[in-house]
């Protein structure tokens, strides 16, 4: 499914990636939302509480086999990434609340992400396949060590730290397109005979997601920015992370396997945000 090249590739992507990520940040941002937290702690309930609950409570009602469900709820608990903050900021949505809860999620998956797997794969019977918790952690924790590399440049050099995020949202540009376009190429004819639950299990839970993150936001009295930020933040899981941490902490032929979820959710999530900017794009401007 993904070949040495590839993984290769992936891992140097995702360090710049990262370090992007990092370099967009300041601490005056962080301050900002600390001063309104709302927002925040409603994008961290719905990014580890929604999102995979609607994994597991899709794979129970779609009969997934156990690793399909296992790879479904491994995307449903990643934590955001930078394809939310690009929708957000597309949408006009509050940008420094979108940034915020990515740099966030990411943080808090380290623990959170194993946790909430442990909590939601004890019921799907995986027989003796072993979760690699520890392995799962420790390709979290280091991806932050770019985050952190990204904010000491922002705060020693903004124009270097510029240039830094700018190649980190061309690398991830270039992580969804090698990765999409090499699933494609490579195991074309899998992709097109997966069962249709499978197809319907990656689609719907980033559109749930989106939809859930609106609602609970809204339901906590946030304005439309805020709104607009968690419900991209809940719904857009950072695939590529979901892709690393499958391919570096699983064995080959359960990643194998695994695989065609998270290709799956990161073609179908775009596709879906891009018409959920579409629509919020043409309301904006009638009103």
């Amino acid at each position: 499914m993904v070949g040495p090249l590839e993984k290769a590739a992936l891992a140097v992507l995702l360090l710049v990636l990262m370090a992007g990520m990092g370099a967009s940040l300041s601490w005056g941002q962080f301050r900002q939302v600390a001063r309104s937290p709302r927002g925040l702690l409603v994008g961290l309930a719905s990014q580890f509480g929604w999102m995979p609950l609607i994994a597991w409570a899709m794979a129970r009602a779609l009969e997934l086999e156990p690793t399909i469900a296992l790879a479904l709820i491994v995307v449903g608990c990643t934590p955001g990434g930078t394809t939310s903050n690009l929708f957000s900021y597309y949408t006009r949505a509050d940008l420094a609340l979108s940034i915020s809860m990515t740099v966030v999620s990411s943080v808090v998956a380290v623990v959170a992400m194993p946790a909430i797997l442990y909590l939601y794969t004890r019921s799907l019977g995986l027989g003796e396949l072993t979760i690699p918790f520890g392995g799962i952690a420790t390709t979290l924790a280091l991806m932050l060590v770019p985050l952190a590399v990204g904010m000491w440049v922002r705060a020693k050099d903004e124009a270097r730290a510029a240039r830094l995020e700018r190649a980190g949202s061309l690398s991830g540009i270039a992580v969804l397109l090698l990765l999409i376009v090499s699933g494609l190429v490579r195991n074309r004819e899998l992709l097109l005979t997966l069962p249709l639950a499978h197809v319907a299990a990656a689609f719907a839970l980033g559109a749930v997601g989106m939809s859930l993150g609106w609602l609970g936001a809204r339901g906590l009295g946030l304005g439309r920015e805020q709104c607009r930020a968690v419900s991209f933040e809940t719904g857009i899981q950072n695939s590529p992370l979901a892709i690393a941490v499958v391919v570096a902490s699983f064995p080959a032929a359960v990643a194998e396997r695994m695989l065609p979820i998270p290709l799956l959710y990161a073609l179908l999530v775009l596709l879906t945000a891009t018409l959920a900017t579409a629509l919020l794009r043409c309301l904006d401007r009638r009103s």
